[in-house]
């Protein structure tokens, strides 16, 4: 007996399945009823803080690894060679493995499980999995034929240096299979998601980390006796992390009752809905990596060392995005998808007025102590080795363009994924689509008098229009979400995310004119001293200004402290 999964919607015809009660999110102008702590606020909050825990320590390790690539490899051409080479399979992996597999897989698989039971879930995932491992395989095959051809159009710059195309090349070659890796881990991570496991999904981009972390003391000095560049460990490393992100969700999986079979179907009608899901999901989602993906072609251009700038400053930036925005995004998707199939839209609004407003309680003042603790902050992580002054400063010049759209990024992850949950494929591909030719006209109006600053800039503004446009018409597609509640809430931790800024400058700043940033102590003073400013300044102020959005997260972190009445 075949299951009969219904496909999704026209945007055009999109019915909301059931009115808005009047005690809910009525009106524009009325704050959506807050539940208490305990409730589903806290829920959400729990979850996420189970996420943030995990991938705090993966985003940790994944400055460690970036201090491995700039000490030992410093910001030029070996560096630029593996950020574009690398961009290559990650784009498509954050397109389609990771982006594209979750929003489309985790409704899908909701769907099925709550009208057919946990048996037709698995069986549904096993297909997924299995349809994966021929096509991925097929693409990576043609990834790695065609790479000499791909390289070029990636980056025409490089064939200016000699030997750097070649290089890039051949790093390309190496590490393309990373995208069949991820993208089964990315199945896996959604089947397990759906059934409310986050913590080990979240800790499993930590194998990556480590892998070319090792990778960068074992392997690369081994590389120049069988005649390799030492980069070349660094891009066995990748392959061996994508492959540990997966096993190590293997015994969960087979926890949940997941078991494989060699079973595969391309007509299957769950298949089918996730494979028509993706292509739309894909582009939906595509806008910030295809950004990224325009601003490494463009850098390529500009003096040598730009691409390896804009990395570091990125991969900087996804520090909190990792944090907050990634960990938010992950349990709102199923929540998310949990109410659209059973038809709760309330709940459904609830759930994402509460995601964006909790997103950037934690995401505003990130951007701002970003902003104000750039250079000390790449200066104390960066400045080793063979990279040098200019190079921090440089980096933390692109650090400042990127930290304008750290919120707006985080809120696209969490807005776009609510579309697919919800069958509206259409309105997240025409925004993506304007968002990228915004991107470009940004990026060719302010690369030559900015340089690299203009690019990650450009990518900031863009993603602000993203987010902008994606609120606005989900908000006409499904009703009021609180937009007024979610201004106001917007208003004030501004405010409180502004003074903590100032008070981290101030502090740095004055740190900074004492000490200097020569010393590994006198950046660690620095940073530390601005960071602890900041961090009191920001509790004294969410305190004073009474921000609502707190509450949940101080409910989930006074689980883990004694209550001092019980003593």
């Amino acid at each position: 007996m075949s299951r009969e999964v219904p496909p999704p919607p026209d945007d055009d015809e999109t019915v909301v399945p059931s009115a808005v009660p009047p005690g809910e999110i009525a009106a524009e102008g009325q704050p959506p009823p807050i539940p208490p702590p305990a409730g589903g606020e806290l829920t959400l909050a729990r979850a996420a803080g189970i996420v943030s825990l995990a991938t705090l320590v993966s985003r940790a390790l994944g400055l460690v690894r970036e201090q491995v690539f700039a000490a030992f490899f410093g910001a030029g051409f070996a560096v630029d060679a593996f950020q574009v080479a690398f961009r290559i399979p990650n784009l498509l992996r954050d397109l389609f493995a990771e982006g594209a597999m979750s929003a489309a897989f985790v409704p899908t698989l909701t769907q099925v499980q709550e009208r057919e039971g946990r048996e037709a879930a698995m069986r549904l995932a096993n297909l997924v999995i299995n349809f994966l491992l021929v096509t991925v395989s097929a693409i990576c095959l043609l990834g790695i034929l065609f790479a000499d051809r791909l390289v070029p159009w990636m980056a025409p710059g490089f064939g200016q240096v000699p030997g750097k195309l070649e290089l890039t090349t051949q790093l390309t070659r190496i590490m393309t299979p990373f995208l069949l890796l991820v993208a089964l881990a990315a199945a896996v991570m959604g089947v397990l998601n759906t059934r409310r496991v986050f913590f080990i999904p979240a800790i499993a981009p930590t194998m990556l980390n480590l892998a070319l972390i090792a990778s960068g003391f074992i392997l690369s000095p081994l590389c120049p006796r069988f005649g390799l560049h030492p980069i070349v460990g660094m891009a066995l490393g990748v392959l061996l992390g994508g492959l540990g992100q997966l096993l190590i969700q293997v015994p969960a999986l087979y926890a949940q009752g997941f078991r494989w079979r060699p079973e595969i179907s391309f007509r299957d009608p769950g298949v089918l809905r996730i494979v028509t899901l993706m292509a739309p999901a894909a582009v939906g989602l595509a806008a910030t990596q295809v950004n990224i993906f325009v601003n490494t072609f463009l850098a390529s251009l500009l003096p040598q060392g730009s691409v390896s700038w804009l990395n570091y400053a990125y991969r900087l930036m996804q520090l909190p995005i990792g944090l907050f925005g990634v960990a938010i995004a992950t349990v709102t998707l199923a929540e998310v998808s949990r109410h659209a199939a059973r038809r709760e839209m309330p709940e459904l609004k609830r759930t994402i007025s509460f995601s964006l407003r909790f997103g950037l309680f934690l995401t505003l003042p990130a951007t701002m102590i970003l902003m104000a603790l750039a250079h000390p902050i790449v200066s104390l992580l960066y400045q080793h080795g063979r990279f040098g002054a200019t190079d921090s400063w440089q980096t933390a010049q692109a650090l400042w363009g990127y930290a304008v759209g750290l919120s707006a990024f985080s809120a696209v992850r969490v807005l776009v994924p609510v579309y697919y949950s919800l069958g509206m494929t259409r309105v997240p591909v025409t925004i993506s689509f304007i968002t990228i030719a915004v991107n470009i006209v940004l990026n060719i109006l302010l690369m030559h008098p900015l340089q690299h600053r203009g690019l990650a800039l450009a990518t900031s503004i863009a993603s602000v229009l993203n987010f902008t446009l994606l609120f606005e018409m989900l908000r006409r597609k499904i009703g009021p979400m609180g937009g007024r509640v979610l201004a106001r809430s917007a208003a004030k931790i501004f405010l409180a995310s502004l003074l903590a800024a100032l008070a981290a400058f101030a502090v740095a700043a004055g740190l900074e004119r004492s000490v200097g940033l020569v010393s590994l102590a006198a950046r660690l003073l620095v940073v530390g001293a601005g960071l602890a400013a900041a961090s009191i300044v920001y509790l004294a102020a969410v305190f004073t200004f009474r921000i609502e959005e707190s509450v949940p997260l101080f409910a989930f972190l006074a689980r883990f402290f004694p209550r001092a009445g019980r003593r």
